[in-house]
């Protein structure tokens, strides 16, 4: 061994951050898709039931089901009140379909026992796009994803029919009776899909709002 050699410098990288934590709201929907779509961006899904679980997560995914049953349900399990706390806190959150509609602070066609969490300043139209056999596929241009369209599925999907100020618009129905009609929203760390990007395989939503939560 040459004995003026000497070890070489070690290199010199920071350990990878730890992903996010972010709950799923798991009273009903589809709950799974979205935990498989946030682990593969990175970040660590965990389901909430429990105001205990709500206060330990950066941020909150509302999934896709059914909006008036999932507002009945966040009344018997008590998170209604805290989750509207957290949102007036900051807290990020991102709703598909049923999420986007207990995100809005007004609901057109709903059951008028229904609760909402006013997250964002929006009037949603509940099933806008009409019944079960009424749902379809198509792409969509979506603001901040510049390598391709979304490809986005409506299943008995709302609409945004109202934003208020501050509320940024990232896409539209490019074309058909519905042409023009919100699908996306932002406002702040909240964001809001009528359609689901959790069941195409198609991450790029997702990872925006890792991203978020991430930098918020």
């Amino acid at each position: 061994m040459n004995a003026t050699s000497v070890a070489a410098p070690a290199a010199d990288t920071e350990p990878e951050k730890p992903g996010p934590t972010i709950g799923v709201l798991a009273l009903q929907g589809d709950v799974r898709e979205h935990v498989a779509a946030l682990e593969r961006c990175g970040a660590r899904p965990v389901l909430v039931r429990r105001e205990s679980e709500l206060a330990a997560v950066d941020a909150l995914v509302l999934p896709g089901g059914e909006s008036t049953a999932i507002s009945k349900l966040l009344e018997a399990f008590d998170l209604l009140e805290p989750l509207r706390a957290r949102l007036r806190d900051g807290m990020p959150a991102f709703g598909s379909c049923a999420g986007m509609i207990l995100l809005a602070a007004e609901v057109l066609d709903t059951r008028p026992d229904a609760e909402h969490l006013s997250g964002i300043d929006m009037t949603v139209r509940r099933n806008a796009f009409g019944r079960q056999v009424d749902s379809f596929e198509t792409d969509l241009p979506f603001a901040g994803l510049d390598d391709g369209p979304v490809r986005a599925v409506f299943i008995r999907a709302p609409w945004v029919e109202r934003v208020g100020e501050g509320v940024e618009v990232l896409a539209t129905v490019p074309h058909g009776p519905a042409s023009g009609r919100i699908v996306a929203v932002r406002q702040g760390n909240v964001l809001a899909t009528s359609f689901h990007p959790e069941v195409t395989g198609d991450l790029r939503v997702h990872r925006m709002f890792v991203d978020l939560v991430r930098a918020a």
